[in-house]
């Protein structure tokens, strides 16, 4: 029997109860990042766990907007929130691999920026958790975990991934049904890495045409051929780090 949306989305929530529950944790938080997937997934933890449930913002040499739309979000789920800034601490860690890297062949600046930025706000995140005692809550959709389309040990080093399962259009889906405010909705989707970054633009293809591929559906050879390579390119970060045979 096909089942609704908002079935879905109630089975969803008490799946978050379970693993929660099964982890004997005492609650579960998320990165807010003013974007629709972690909108999404404030949206659920909210509704397993009304009074322990934490969205956490957490700006870095971010957008203004970007903190506006999360407390935004934070306040339309009336979830608790809190703010660490952390523009500084990501400044000076920087700065001080910039000066030990200074005359050596530097290959890919921006990424490993974009990168450490992702992964100072995982370190974040799992020193609020471990204080309360709760589980981190991942963002990433089926759409990124095809492409490998997070930072390893960054966004995606997390403890559940609640919206593991939706395209991205179901994504837009649950966030109307859950009241996600339009200002989330219709922005376009972007991972905040660097000034203007959009995810789109950085995959090379559409997360329509992501979706209809995971559906199984014909997609143009172009897309297909970039989908694939991205599965391809980035399987490591789909599995645990490799160890060689017991000699």
């Amino acid at each position: 029997m096909v089942k609704t949306v908002e079935e879905k989305i109630d089975l969803t929530v008490e799946w978050i109860r379970e693993q929660v529950n099964l982890s004997k944790t005492n609650g579960i938080l998320v990165g807010l990042s003013g974007g629709i997937d972690s909108a999404v997934v404030g949206c659920l933890i909210k509704r397993a766990f009304p009074d322990r449930a934490l969205g956490v913002i957490l700006p870095c040499k971010s957008n203004p907007k970007d903190a506006q739309d999360a407390i935004a979000l934070a306040q339309a789920c009336d979830i608790d929130y809190v703010t660490v800034d952390l523009t500084e601490e990501h400044e000076s860690l920087l700065g001080k691999i910039n000066r030990r890297l200074e005359g050596q062949d530097v290959k890919n600046e921006r990424l490993a920026l974009a990168n450490l930025r992702a992964r100072l706000r995982m370190t974040t995140l799992y020193g609020i958790a471990n204080s309360l005692g709760y589980l981190v809550a991942g963002t990433d959709n089926a759409a990124e975990i095809l492409t490998g389309y997070f930072t390893k040990y960054g966004d995606g080093g997390v403890d559940l991934i609640p919206i593991g399962n939706l395209l991205k259009r179901e994504v837009f889906e649950w966030a109307r049904i859950l009241g996600v405010p339009e200002q989330i909705i219709s922005r376009k989707p972007s991972a905040g890495l660097w000034e203007g970054q959009t995810d789109e633009a950085e995959l090379g293809t559409t997360y329509d045409i992501i979706d209809d591929y995971l559906m199984g559906f014909e997609v143009p050879e172009d897309d297909r051929i970039i989908i694939e390579r991205l599965h391809d390119i980035t399987a490591h970060k789909r599995r645990m780090p490799p160890a060689p045979p017991k000699f």
